[in-house]
């Protein structure tokens, strides 16, 4: 993995072999609206509801301004995730929720278009946030949480080291309706004991 950092952003570039990982930019709002719109019914059972008019420009102005305010308050990161070889835009990361003090935790989020899932994108993506979070911000832990029936995202974060660690009844409101979502963390321990077998 290699970092570079842009003047303007508290998010660096995450670059890795197939993928970049970067802070969202006004110049990609078409990319974005499009590949939202083009994903919308295989991204709305897995997210909380949304319309067109979220898809605007002045919307998206909104986010990127908030998410500029927040990395730099340091509470949360959003990525856009590009191929390398394209440059093409194929989804998004979102560290949140940062809390420092005793507990140094982050939790993960992510969303994968439609025409590019299942092709291993997000695991990479993941792969890279993972370090940046533990070696960067000096976190302790990262927690994540999927639905149930979502197997996809279950074998992208046991593919990153991530461990299954509970059950969450109504954890969180997915496309209108409050959801049980399955709870997995993965702790800078067992990330540090699978960087040393890998070097070993």
């Amino acid at each position: 993995m290699m970092l570079t950092w842009f003047a303007r952003d508290e998010v660096p570039m995450l670059v890795g072999e197939r993928v970049l990982l970067r802070a969202p930019r006004p110049g990609d709002y078409t990319a974005w609206r499009n590949l939202r719109r083009a994903s919308r019914e295989f991204l709305k059972p897995f997210e909380p509801r949304w319309t067109e008019s979220d898809l605007g420009q002045r919307v998206y102005a909104a986010r990127l301004k908030r998410g500029r305010e927040e990395a730099r308050a340091g509470t949360d990161y959003s990525f856009f995730i590009f191929t390398r070889a394209e440059g093409e835009l194929v989804g998004g990361i979102t560290l949140s929720n940062v809390r420092r003090r005793a507990a140094q935790f982050v939790n993960l989020g992510y969303w994968m278009g439609q025409a590019f899932a299942g092709k291993g994108y997000m695991t990479e993506a993941v792969s890279l946030v993972v370090p940046y979070c533990f070696e960067t911000l000096g976190l302790h832990r990262i927690h994540a949480a999927f639905l149930p029936d979502n197997r996809a995202s279950r074998r992208v974060l046991e593919k990153n080291g991530f461990r299954e660690e509970g059950f969450a009844e109504h954890y969180l409101q997915i496309d209108g309706k409050w959801a049980d979502h399955v709870l997995f963390g993965l702790t800078r321990e067992r990330y540090d004991d699978a960087m040393a077998r890998r070097r070993s």
